[in-house]
């Protein structure tokens, strides 16, 4: 069946682009050091990282963002690499989590143990922290552990903090959890409810490697050289930059574009189209269209740019859509996944072409 024709909340994007305000010279300062600093970031990774370009591009986003991602890809394409290569190019503290079946929210959180003062010889509960107390924390497959632990991860995600004894820890700022998922072995798994996975800003794809990339990683891999990275970006910078991108402006028309993508994912929406209607049982929330923009306002300031742009909305909406929309029965099918959804959206959500 055709689509329907675009609703009025597409139609308010063709409005006239309404020019941002003038950013303080200390604001556009800091994005040209923003910029100098992606491309020394680039460089650092690229030295142990091969390729995943874009993988890379929508990590810093997420960062920058204040926001948490899932990488989904199969076994060995350096999901683990590279967050850890990404920790040490920013200077910050990274914990692993290898999830298991077995493992409990306390191996997570930390616990209260009984120490004994030397000095009075008295008993007293401590709290000894675990491994979510960093900066970076990369959660390998997420899925292979129980909802319970899976919770109180995800708990600590939203609220920045950890409670034990009734007493708040709060977690080290900047904070930000990176999951990974195997897409291809689905036996033992606790797949994450999706309004757990609502909690995390993108679903990133890591593919496979071009064939001129395999042989590049083979090289570097099978000989004896490693290398010794350079931070390019401290704790405290990164926290200045992410108040940075908040300033970022959008335009309503920026603003406008990132709703009607998300509204018209709603199959029970009068926004949305017939193919919306058809094959999705479930859109995405308001955190879709709040991720858009703030992740247009990361990705301009990451290319030195002063406001962001419908371009920039566009480039993000595949990680920000592909975890909130479910296809339905129907989808599954005739082979359709979120990503062909979300891409036929960006076919014809119209937007208006940038000054």
């Amino acid at each position: 069946m055709p689509d329907r024709e675009p609703s009025s909340a597409s139609d308010d994007t063709r409005s006239t682009v309404s020019a941002p305000p003038p950013a303080s010279d200390d604001d556009l300062a800091a994005l040209e050091r923003l910029r100098d600093a992606y491309e020394a970031i680039r460089k650092e990774i690229g030295r142990v990282i091969v390729g995943q370009q874009e993988v890379i591009e929508q990590l810093l986003i997420a960062v920058l963002s204040r926001g948490h991602c899932v990488l989904v890809g199969v076994p060995g394409l350096a999901k683990t690499l590279l967050v850890s290569t990404l920790a040490e190019t920013l200077d910050l503290t990274f914990k692993r989590i290898q999830f298991t079946p077995d493992m409990m929210p306390a191996d997570i959180t930390g616990t209260e143990i009984i120490q004994e003062d030397k000095a009075t010889r008295e008993r007293m509960f401590v709290f000894m922290k675990g491994p979510i107390f960093a900066n970076i924390v990369l959660a390998d497959e997420i899925n292979r552990t129980p909802p319970k632990t899976q919770a109180a991860l995800l708990e600590a995600m939203q609220e920045r903090r950890v409670t034990s004894g009734g007493t708040p820890y709060p977690l080290p700022d900047p904070f930000f959890v990176l999951a990974t998922q195997n897409p291809i072995e689905q036996e033992g798994t606790y797949p994450l409810p999706e309004a757990q996975l609502d909690r995390f800003m993108f679903m990133v794809k890591v593919g496979y490697p071009s064939a001129e990339e395999e042989l590049a990683i083979v090289r570097a891999t099978t000989g004896d050289v490693q290398h010794r990275l350079t931070p390019r970006l401290t704790g405290s910078q990164l926290l200045d930059l992410q108040g940075l991108v908040r300033r970022v402006p959008a335009g309503d028309h920026v603003l406008n574009y990132a709703l009607a993508l998300s509204r018209a994912t709603r199959p029970d929406s009068t926004e949305a189209p017939e193919f919306v209607r058809e094959f999705v049982s479930w859109g995405a929330g308001p955190r879709a269209s709040q991720h858009m923009v703030l992740g247009a306002k990361a990705r301009a300031a990451l290319h030195g740019r002063t406001c962001a742009t419908t371009d920039d909305v566009a480039a993000i909406a595949r990680p920000v859509l592909r975890h909130r929309v479910i296809p339905n029965f129907n989808a599954e099918a005739e082979g359709i996944s979120s990503d062909t959804i979300a891409e036929r959206l960006l076919e014809r959500t119209p937007r208006l072409p940038e000054k």
